[in-house]
């Protein structure tokens, strides 16, 4: 160790390399310049990046001849707030991601290229809004008034509170009344969302409500915009940010309030590279920030339900539904009983058309885009399979096409079977498309609006959908789970479910939970204005104990009732997760990777079990072969540690690896 060395710059890197690198100062640099959290260009093998000063040392583990010498300090402060700087540090160590990755994915694209900081922006990008405030309150229930009371008196101190209401119960004015007392106290309110398709009903009545900017940030922005927006928020020129998971890294000068909305939902994991959960970033820059923070939701996580046993939430009840709309009523069909002609059974139709007939709308619910799963050889019992995953394709009727929804190959409709030359081939099961096919046939005057992915990857498609909606006075409404995450739609008197049976029967101990979740989101669809609403749930299975609970009980009763089950298995959120996955051309290779991270683990293998290698349930995608090995501890910190002492040794580990790897801390999908 050389001790000559009186100054060393230890700098995080967007590498994969769970370290820091050591630097010497750029030549001619004032070191009173340094600042930590400043960005810094640096030399690395045959290229040029940009890095974060992390720490001023003065030696290091690095011979001083082998030491390169930075080539620029780009700022004279430090690029990040400090409660930014912390959450990234944080979700680096507990994620075991590379910090360099979290803190320059924190910044908008510019600034990890090197632009220069502007000190200001002007309010020309179109994610900045604001609006003359014109919407009156709406009237407040008992149950509300004691919500909005509890989130204010925690104004200035952290408190976790989940706001637990059933759908249509006012949650979004709970948000707004106390956004109100967070703005006028002159600080600024973070509002995270699920999707993108939720923000133009969400920005469309807060924008009505609130005479103040408003910024947007999902992934739809250009990068011109973001970078603009971050700015805006940083300084202070924004009083509410509205947006998806990795809003949850935008600057405030005083943000006051954080409000999580469909806390439950699965979107806010990321899924691939840095796999944060954006829920629970929110609740720890909360308590970073000493402020309060809301998560709401019909049917909140089993996770959330625990810490609310276990009083680290405040739960806040809405029982009710706001301005005196009920709950819908439930009809559960049985297609074992009736025939059904593409997934639709006469008395679903006919109770589409009673709803129809009175000006109403209509709801479709199929969580399967495109025309039909499977295309099918009925001479050898050949289907069509993805050649680079272990799937089948889908078959799409607009445009026609076979398509993988996992890689997106797509390729022609052969004319004959590519196993035995039979011809015709024949689409089998249920997509949107094919339902939309049906619905045409019997309501030909009716308009019929489909959302999935494939009708609004058009930007702008989603607002031109609501439009629509909102414009005709009756019209069918047939989409997948994109319509089940908030929206509001006041004249859907009748939501019907064409396959409740998903989820019912599934190998992922989560499955169940999300069913229940989604299918409760899609019922609460129904009803939400002055007209009493109708759910209508075909099934396979009417006798299905989950079913039953569900809908005679309510959600509360189905999770009492899945969190017996998951403590009795000892599994999350009673237990903690993780899982290796590796991808390799050769299934072998990837195995044997990962039974050298199984060997790796060698201490405390008491209080942290190993599970596998197995193949994934998709075991080939994009041509790579899938394998996992699952972790699993009682004790979180002793699944940290473990996790700490394996990826050191592999980081020791001589040469390349043979594979491309990730580590998910929490999965939602085992």
């Amino acid at each position: 160790m050389n001790r000559d060395i009186k100054c060393i710059l230890r700098i995080a890197l967007p590498t994969p390399l769970h370290r820091l690198f050591d630097y010497l100062p750029p030549q001619s640099l004032d070191l009173k310049e340094l600042v930590i959290g400043a960005r810094i260009r640096v030399p690395f093998q045959s290229r040029t990046l940009i890095g974060i000063l992390i720490e001023i040392a003065a030696i290091s583990s690095i011979p001083e001849k082998k030491l390169k010498r930075a080539l620029e300090v780009l700022d004279t402060n430090t690029i990040f707030p400090s409660d930014i700087y912390q959450l990234a540090q944080w979700a680096a160590e507990y994620y075991h991601y590379p910090v360099g990755e979290v803190l320059l994915g924190a910044l908008p694209s510019a600034l990890r290229k090197g632009d220069v900081l502007p000190p200001s922006v002007t309010h020309t990008n179109t994610a900045l809004t604001s609006a003359p405030g014109s919407d009156a309150p709406l009237p407040l229930n008992a149950a509300q008034q004691n919500a909005i009371d509890a989130i204010r008196m925690a104004l200035n101190q952290f408190q976790a509170f989940l706001l637990y209401g059933v759908t249509g119960s006012g949650k979004t004015e709970v948000y707004l009344r106390t956004i109100e007392t967070v703005l006028s106290n002159g600080k600024q309110v973070l509002v995270l969302v699920p999707e993108i398709s939720l923000t133009p009903q969400t920005i469309t009545r807060f924008r009505a409500r609130f005479q103040a900017p408003i910024l947007i940030l999902h992934s739809g922005i250009s990068e011109k915009e973001r970078m603009k927006a971050w700015i805006a928020a940083r300084n202070g020129d924004v009083s509410i940010v509205i947006g998806t998971r990795s809003a949850i890294f935008t600057p405030f000068s005083a943000l006051g309030l954080i409000i999580v909305d469909e806390e439950h939902d699965a979107s806010f994991k990321q899924q691939d590279r840095f796999r944060y959960h954006a829920r629970d970033l929110a609740v720890m820059r909360a308590s970073i920030n000493h402020l309060p923070i809301v998560l709401g939701s019909a049917t909140p996580s089993l996770e959330s339900l625990l810490n609310v046993q276990r009083k680290r939430y405040t739960c806040l009840s809405l029982p009710e539904r706001a301005g005196g709309a009920t709950l819908p009523r439930y009809h559960m069909l049985d297609l074992r009983r009736t025939s059904s002609e593409t997934g639709l059974s006469p008395a679903l139709i006919n109770a589409m058309r009673d709803h129809l007939e009175q000006d109403n709308q209509v709801m479709l619910f199929l969580n399967r885009r495109g025309f039909a799963p499977v295309l099918y050889c009925c001479q050898c019992a050949w289907v069509a399979g993805c050649k680079r995953c272990d799937v089948r394709m889908v078959y799409h009727h607009q445009p026609l096409r076979l398509q993988c929804h996992h890689c997106d190959a797509r390729k022609a409709i052969p004319e004959k079977c590519e196993q035995c030359g039979a011809a015709p081939l024949q689409p089998i099961g249920l997509g949107t498309q094919r339902l939309e096919q049906t619905l045409e046939k019997y309501f030909p005057d009716i308009p019929i609006l489909r959302i999935d992915r494939d009708t609004t990857r058009r930007r702008g498609a989603m607002n031109e959908m609501f439009e629509h909606i909102h414009t005709h006075s009756k019209a069918i409404l047939l989409g997948t789970q994109m319509l089940a995450k908030g929206h509001h739609f006041p004249r859907v008197t009748l939501v019907g479910i064409v396959d409740a049976d998903s989820g019912l029967f599934s190998i992922d101990f989560r499955a169940a939970e999300q069913m229940g979740q989604l299918l409760l989101q899609v019922a609460g669809r129904a009803g939400r204005a002055e007209k009493p609403g109708t759910v209508v749930l075909q099934t396979r299975h009417p006798e299905h104990p989950l079913l039953h609970t569900l809908i005679h009980d309510g959600y509360s009763a189905f999770s009492t009732s899945l969190l017996l089950e998951r403590e009795s298995a000892n599994l999350p959120p009673f237990s903690h997760l993780a899982v290796f996955c590796a991808e390799a051309y050769d299934a072998q290779v990837a195995k044997q990777f990962l039974e050298t991270i199984k060997q790796l683990h060698t201490a405390n293998t008491h209080s942290v079990m190993t599970l596998g290698p197995v193949p994934a349930l998709i075991a080939r995608r994009k041509g790579l072969h899938c394998q996992r090995l699952l972790l699993k501890a009682t004790q979180r910190g002793a699944l940290q540690q473990c996790l700490k002492n394996i990826l050191q040794k592999l980081e020791a580990l001589p040469g390349r690896l043979p594979v491309k790897w990730t580590l998910d801390i929490d999965p939602i999908e085992t």
